[in-house]
């Protein structure tokens, strides 16, 4: 596809009901999400013919799918983590140009916390003992121990430091201030950050993701549907995926993410520059993550993302406007929140977002471009899209 063909776009997102939900079912929030995402496009139902979802039911999507009604002849079931729903967007991006579908729902939901709390499930990820994995884990290598060891990686070989590192949660949280369906509001300082009680060094608390339940749909459509949907189209104008580890010690260089690889695929795609993109909606289960994809996605050198994302740069009215909901960090994180980064983006790039954390340009415009970057496992996968409005 030459680069910016504008061959498929986003033309309805919706989030369900999100935070602390006890009495719902993960099935109801998909159906919730698909259902707003749907209204949310003006097209009718019938329309959608390609399905994609992942970490629900035994025959994933095909469960989620008859829950819904829904009878695809073109399913994605792909499952890479966080960064599952950017790869699966790109699939479905792809089967659009190809003639393969007219209209792909992607949904998403999950009451991990809801779970947890009524003791359906532990609270620590297992993700098995066999293959490769056996090396690792009887020495009880958790995930944000991953995380948290690559983070001091930067920091040695690069000076980053923690006040760096606690300022991006800072400023994530001044985004969540004006969500109202932010988990967490309140504003915090990078002293907060420090003072708290550590997790895995050198992450304390709030340089952790928030647990919450919820889910979110994404309608992607061909051109000639997009041209009947309720509202402008939001074009996907580049994709890039990319995969690098699962075991630490094939893991490369803890410094760099496969979003360098996704990110320059995406890019070279869609015809621009990371210069030209005027926000970023960012995987942040962690700060480091936000850190280092900001390298990694070329918006500035890499080992200099602690000063670039310095004096405020990441907030609403900042130079680069990252999480603009407040992410992951403060606003929502149901297990797997790639899906969330679209349905922000679009939401932004429409002018839809409240006031106060609604990005403006020049003569109070919206944004015209975004970069939606999920990661998924520990830093194992990534996927990019570049997107954009008329």
């Amino acid at each position: 596809m030459p680069p910016g063909k504008r061959a498929a776009a986003v033309v309805g997102v919706a989030l369900s009901d999100c935070g602390r939900l006890d009495t719902v079912t993960p099935y109801a929030l998909h159906a919730q999400a698909a259902r707003r995402a749907l209204a949310d496009s003006g097209l009718d139902r019938s329309l959608v013919d390609g399905f994609a979802s992942a970490g629900l039911g035994a025959l994933a999507p095909v469960d989620v799918a008859e829950y819904l009604g829904l009878r695809p002849t073109w399913v994605d079931s792909t499952s890479v983590g966080g960064s599952t729903w950017e790869v699966m967007a790109a699939h479905a991006v792809d089967a659009i140009a190809a003639g393969h579908a007219r209209a792909v729902l992607l949904v998403y939901g999950s009451t991990a916390r809801a779970d947890i709390k009524a003791g359906r499930r532990t609270s620590s990820l297992s993700f098995g003992a066999r293959g490769p994995a056996q090396f690792e884990v009887p020495y009880g290598h958790s995930l944000v121990a991953k995380y948290a060891m690559a983070a001091r990686r930067h920091m040695h070989q690069y000076g980053t430091t923690l006040e760096q590192l606690a300022d991006i949660a800072v400023q994530t949280r001044a985004n969540a201030v004006h969500n109202p369906h932010a988990m967490y509001r309140a504003p915090i300082t990078v002293d907060d950050v420090l003072d708290g009680p550590v997790i895995a060094d050198p992450f304390t608390k709030l340089h952790c993701c928030v647990r919450s339940d919820g889910g979110c749909a994404v309608l992607l459509a061909a051109a000639d549907c997009a041209a009947d949907a309720a509202k402008p189209p939001v074009w996907v104008l580049g994709t890039g995926t990319a995969v690098s580890h699962t075991t630490m010690s094939e893991w490369e260089d803890f410094t760099t993410s496969p979003a360098a690889a996704s990110g320059r695929l995406a890019f070279a795609r869609a015809g621009i520059t990371p210069q030209e993109i005027d926000i970023a909606q960012l995987y942040d289960a962690f700060t480091y993550m936000t850190l280092v994809t900001l390298e990694d996605l070329g918006f500035c050198p890499k080992g200099e993302g602690g000063a670039f994302a310095a004096q405020g740069r990441l907030t609403v009215g900042g130079d680069l406007p990252v999480n603009t909901d407040g992410g992951g960090l403060s606003a929502c994180h149901p297990g797997m929140r790639g899906l969330f980064l679209l349905v922000e983006a679009v939401r932004q790039l429409r002018g839809e977002a409240e006031e106060g954390r609604q990005v403006r340009k020049a003569g109070g415009q919206p944004p015209r471009l975004a970069v939606a970057s999920g990661t998924g496992g520990w830093f194992c996968s990534s996927g990019t899209l570049i997107l954009g409005r008329d």
